[in-house]
């Protein structure tokens, strides 16, 4: 994890105790899940996707689109929700996409979209939760 201060901070033992332990692991130490495994991969109800460890509204349903690539996939995030780290794990060159009000991990973004904004933010299902549309607040 980064060591910048987000407006909301847990310790460990608080992370661990309020999230699952697959949710822990990809929120606070940069996990992921099996493609095709996610609750949210085939998800397409109106509302908005939100952090799972903090509750942060972070990709509209209007943005969700099928990728074929096994994970819940958006052409783009809620204004200001989310914030953008170069990744170079795993010998490549990457995107990693994190929430902005928790710092935790939410997966990658790419330019590969097919979509007018050619963007392909690539979530895990254990890092987002979901609000339908009529209890939403956005």
């Amino acid at each position: 994890m980064s060591n910048k201060d987000y407006p909301i901070q847990k310790t460990a033992e608080e992370w661990k105790a309020s999230l699952s332990p697959s949710s822990y692991h990809i929120l606070r130490e940069k996990g992921t899940e099996p493609p095709f495994s996610g609750h949210y991969n085939d998800h397409y109800e109106d509302g908005v996707y939100h952090c799972k460890g903090c509750h942060a509204p972070l990709y509209k349903s209007e943005n969700k689109f099928d990728s074929h690539c096994g994970w819940p996939s958006y052409d783009a995030a809620i204004e200001g929700a989310i914030e953008y780290r170069e990744d170079r794990s795993h010998g490549m060159l990457r995107v990693e996409i994190v929430c902005a009000q928790c710092g935790g991990h939410q997966g990658h973004v790419f330019d590969d979209g097919p979509t007018t904004t050619r963007m392909r933010y690539c979530v895990n299902s254990g890092s987002i939760g979901f609000t339908p549309k009529d209890e939403a607040k956005n």
